[in-house]
């Protein structure tokens, strides 16, 4: 995980791809970490995408730090 704080809006809309490359961790961790409740995922309604908020992923990365 990076040790830089992510610079984001918090009500910006990040897919999988972008959270794990904002916090510097890979898919199978981000899965793990949204599994365990250390981080909310939304889903996107007509294609059922998981998104993050960026307030989530800042609230997660502080909790971490």
């Amino acid at each position: 995980m990076t040790n830089v704080r992510p610079n984001i809006p918090k009500d910006g809309h990040y897919n999988v791809t972008q959270t794990c490359r904002h916090l510097g961790i890979n898919k199978d961790t981000l899965r793990k970490y949204t599994s365990l409740g250390w981080i909310k995922h939304h889903i996107q309604m007509g294609t059922c995408r998981k998104y993050y908020l960026g307030a989530d992923i800042l609230q997660f990365f502080d909790a971490a730090y």
